[in-house]
């Protein structure tokens, strides 16, 4: 709450910020200084409201509590006495983090309009806020960009873990079928046993089961109906032939192509181990279906973890030579998730002659993540459909890709300011805005390239030049 009380200049003198003002000029600074009081864990100022002003801290303690996504995280503590918020009362106007007193807190207002005259008039005032400036930006910059890498690395990690659940279940639910697919193996066997089968009528059922085994090999899979047609017809003729449980051995049967002449002969050297001889087939069957359909689901959760592999570089160095084609197609697949439960299309038009480039892997895959991500982002916005267009090319020693859609596009208000950090269109707590501001300083800063932009409704579209030479 604010009081009447005015600032004394010993209270002034106590403050570093005012180091080596005389007595007439520190009464400057008394004039427009405004005496607040605080209780213990009062909100002094909330976060992303505007600044105050320079806050002169005489007595306890204000904690800063940075916002990361709905909650707050502890920041640092400012013990009095000392002055807070110099620089965003200076630069940008808004205070982006909370301050909450500790124990009872007393301080000192100066507004922004009088504080600005007084900070030029006061050369040692100024230079010690210069000093402070660039350190506490580049704290805060390092901040939303770890943010910015870790809110990152959430999505691919959500996003590769929602695609190796659909094979690691698939691999998990074959790996149940097949173990009992193998018990019926085994009483199968016993059967044939127990019903003395001969060895003349055991290589005809062998050969028989071949037979099947080479139909299904060259069999092409039955429309649904179809399919469902010629399981009824072999469930009957096996039900007719006294076969125990016919709906369960149809199926297998069936979908390899075997027929009632198929089971005929099958029935004529089995004799009474018929039934023992029609699961063992059908196990048979059955069972190189679950090992091929494990052999898949394993590949599949291989082919995903090269991607990301491949995606974060692991196992080469810094600098890298890559075809700029692979590091697309690695984001896409990590992007996969986002873009199998829309209608988005993707169209490729690459230049396939395009030499190697030499660039920082990793880095040059998180400005693919950050344009893709904002273009399935926008078009998810606008419906969940639309068109994104990657192409390539060479223009003189640099690759160039252009990476467009057809998405409501960036407002002509805020085009200018799209690759300014901390800048962001997105809704509170789903981005930092150092999303491009992190790829335009990867392209620009870090390979010596160029990344532009250019965008009306219906057509959006970056452009990104990346120098073919890069020294190692």
């Amino acid at each position: 709450m604010s009081t009447s009380e005015r600032v004394t200049l010993d209270e002034l003198r106590r403050i570093d910020l005012f180091d080596g003002l005389d007595d007439t000029q520190l009464a400057e600074w008394t004039v427009p200084a405004t005496v607040e009081t605080f209780a213990d864990g009062t909100m002094v100022l909330d976060a992303d409201t505007e600044a105050l002003g320079l806050l002169l801290l005489f007595e306890g303690v204000v904690d800063v509590l940075i916002p990361v996504g709905n909650g707050f995280e502890p920041g640092n503590a400012n013990v009095a006495p000392t002055w807070i918020g110099a620089i965003p009362t200076l630069t940008s106007g808004i205070n982006r983090v909370r301050l909450t007193a500790r124990g009872d807190v007393r301080l000192a207002t100066i507004p922004r309009e009088p504080l600005v005259d007084l900070v030029r008039a006061h050369r040692p005032v100024f230079e010690r806020i210069m000093r402070q400036i660039q350190p506490v930006l580049g704290r805060v910059a390092a901040m939303e960009q770890n943010r910015e890498r870790l809110a990152s690395l959430g999505t691919m990690a959500a996003g590769l873990a929602h695609e190796l659940n659909n094979p690691a279940s698939a691999a998990k639910r074959a790996a149940a079928d097949l173990a009992e697919t193998l018990d019926v193996l085994d009483n199968s066997v016993a059967r044939f046993v127990e019903s003395g089968v001969e060895r003349e009528d055991a290589a005809k059922l062998l050969a028989l089961k071949q037979e099947l085994r080479d139909r299904a090999a060259a069999h092409t899979p039955l429309a649904a109906l179809d399919a469902a047609d010629a399981e009824d017809e072999l469930s009957d003729a096996l039900e007719a032939l006294g076969v125990a449980e016919p709906w369960r051995w149809a199926e297998p049967l069936a979908a390899a192509g075997a027929d009632e002449a198929w089971l005929r002969r099958l029935a004529e050297h089995a004799g009474p181990a018929l039934e023992g001889a029609v699961s063992w087939v059908a196990a048979s069957l059955q069972a190189r279906g679950l090992t091929a359909e494990l052999a898949d689901s394993t590949e599949r959760m291989s082919t995903l973890v090269g991607a990301v592999k491949s995606y974060a570089f692991m196992d080469r160095g810094t600098l890298v030579q890559t075809d700029v084609h692979e590091g697309i197609e690695m984001t896409l697949k990590i992007l996969g998730h986002k873009l199998k439960h829309s209608s988005i299309e993707v169209k490729r038009s690459y230049d396939k002659t395009l030499p190697q480039i030499t660039v920082h892997g990793g880095e040059v895959n998180q400005v693919w993540t950050n344009l893709l991500d904002n273009a399935i982002d926008s078009l998810c916005h606008a419906g969940g459909e639309g068109t994104i267009s990657i192409s390539t090319r060479r223009e003189g020693d640099c690759v160039v890709v252009d990476l467009a859609d057809d998405g409501p596009g960036i407002p002509a208000d805020v085009l200018p300011r799209i690759f300014d950090p901390f800048f962001t269109t997105k809704e509170v707590g789903s981005g930092t805005g150092l999303g491009l501001d992190t790829a335009r300083r990867i392209v620009v800063d870090r390979h010596k390239g160029s990344l532009t932009v250019d965008s009306r409704p219906g057509a959006t579209a970056f452009h990104v030049w990346l120098p073919i030479g890069q020294k190692r």
